[in-house]
């Protein structure tokens, strides 16, 4: 009887390979993520990436490495710049993942238009749309000029011996889950094609130089799809985040070896693609509504950016025995907590009202800085007194109801000068450690060490 095709194991989270099936993987403990997938001969895979490495294979010291600024490509927005690390590094490998229809194509165009015109070369390779679906979105989104060339495949062997011919400075595939090598005997998208397509990937970035932008889909539970391995193989990692019927898109980085990881780029979705939001405080704040109950801004910091927003809650009277707690843009077991500390350390019975929270805009933030912002606003809807809209408010609150000093409180301070509020209520201990002269600029500030004189201040 003839032998069939040999088969393995591969665990979809780290890509660890078994002969057999196990219910839990030995190497990352994760449990029913093991899928079989067809084994096929990767002599010719190793032979071309083998080649692809031979100007690259000498050892070298430190000392003959340079790194010049001229190393960085600007992708003409300055939002991408600061999240990618102040531009796209040669060699590097960049995965872009978002839900569909958020808007990844769109961008990554845009910015290939963009380097086009600033005389880099470079190869746009799609695997999901055709020339003509391509060129209308084009042309929506403005006039492209310079060296922009276009590939519809999805054979990574043509994709390769294209890249060979070309020679580009920028390349970008979408999307990595159409892409197939005929020596790996599985289907497009499989555990098996996504690990070796990015590993050919990987070889030609960083052999050839050449800076490669990948596009990934994500799964409901929100991480790119395919085998957890593909994002510890590239270099960045980019979520593009937001409602498909809101008019924001918020890219974020959660990998990057160029760069902070904390930093975020606004966009503004328009007629004509995407557009940059240089102040996504001044953005996020329209539309306030005045002298309304419940309604605070707070300040965040994302990387090195002071953003301002606005925190707003609801209490109501509970018509049960159990209240209803929600929130919306903000960790609900935090909203919990704080309430407790209020009930507790302030007294105010809150186990009697239903309480609703939501970050404006559809924003989500975590950091520890917007609990006073969200027990005051908690209590201002409470008591159905509004806060002084031009206060803006920030602090940690601890579980014995003390505020707790943040992270770079100056920046917050000179935001909030820049967008006109008149007062600020922030920790005491920020307030003393800052320097005598933004204490005299044109904001009022009170500092609180506690929930309780914030309260009274408002």
């Amino acid at each position: 009887m003839a032998k069939g095709k040999a088969t393995a194991f591969f665990c979809k989270e780290c890509g660890y390979e078994s002969s057999k099936w196990m219910g839990q993987c030995p190497a990352c403990r994760e449990w029913n993520t093991m899928v079989e997938e067809p084994t096929g001969k990767k002599e010719s895979s190793a032979r071309r990436t083998g080649s692809i490495l031979k100007q690259t294979a000498r050892p070298v010291r430190l000392e003959e490495v340079s790194l010049d600024e001229q190393d960085r490509i600007s992708t003409g927005y300055r939002e991408l710049d600061r999240v990618l690390g102040s531009g796209i590094v040669a060699g590097s490998l960049v995965l872009v993942g978002g839900d569909p229809g958020i808007g990844k194509s769109t961008l990554l165009l845009q910015v290939c238009r963009n380097l086009a015109a600033a005389q880099h070369k470079v190869l746009y390779i799609s695997g999901e749309e055709s020339l003509k679906q391509i060129k209308l979105r084009a042309n929506r989104i403005g006039a492209i000029a310079g060296e922009l060339l276009f590939l519809c495949e999805t054979n990574l062997d043509d994709i390769e011996e294209a890249i060979r011919q070309e020679k580009p400075e920028v390349v970008v595939i979408d999307s990595i889950q159409t892409m197939f090598r005929e020596d790996v005997a599985s289907a497009p998208g499989s555990v098996s094609q996504v690990r070796e397509s990015t590993n050919i990937l990987m070889q030609i970035a960083k052999g050839m130089g050449i800076a490669v932008f990948i596009v990934g889909h994500v799964t409901k539970e929100g991480v790119v799809a395919g085998p957890r391995v593909l994002e510890h193989m590239v270099d960045t990692v980019l979520y593009f985040e937001g409602e498909r019927n809101a008019s924001y898109r918020i890219l974020r980085g959660v990998k990057n070896r160029f760069g902070s990881t904390n930093e975020i780029g606004v966009f503004e979705m328009q007629q004509e693609g995407l557009a940059e939001v240089e102040n996504p405080s001044e953005y996020l704040l329209e539309g306030r509504p005045e002298e309304a109950s419940g309604a605070v801004v707070a300040c965040s910091i994302e990387g090195t950016r002071p953003v301002l927003l606005e925190v707003q809650a609801l209490v109501a009277q509970t018509n049960f025995g159990l209240p209803r707690r929600t929130a919306a843009g903000t960790d609900y077991n935090r909203v919990n907590l704080l309430m407790a500390v209020l009930e507790k350390r302030c007294h105010y019975e809150m186990s009697r009202y239903d309480a609703y929270v939501n970050i404006a805009g559809g924003v989500k933030m975590n950091e520890p800085a917007l609990d006073l912002a969200i027990v005051l606003a908690l209590v201002s809807s409470m008591k159905d007194r509004p806060v002084n809209p031009k206060m803006i408010i920030f602090g940690e609150v601890g579980l014995s109801g003390e505020v707790r000093a943040v992270s770079m409180a100056e920046q917050r301070v000179h935001e909030a000068i820049k967008l006109g509020f008149e007062a600020c209520i922030m920790p005491k201990v920020c307030l003393d450690k800052m320097k005598r002269g933004d204490k005299d600029g044109k904001i009022a500030l009170y500092g609180v060490s506690n929930v309780r004189e914030a309260i009274g201040l408002i």
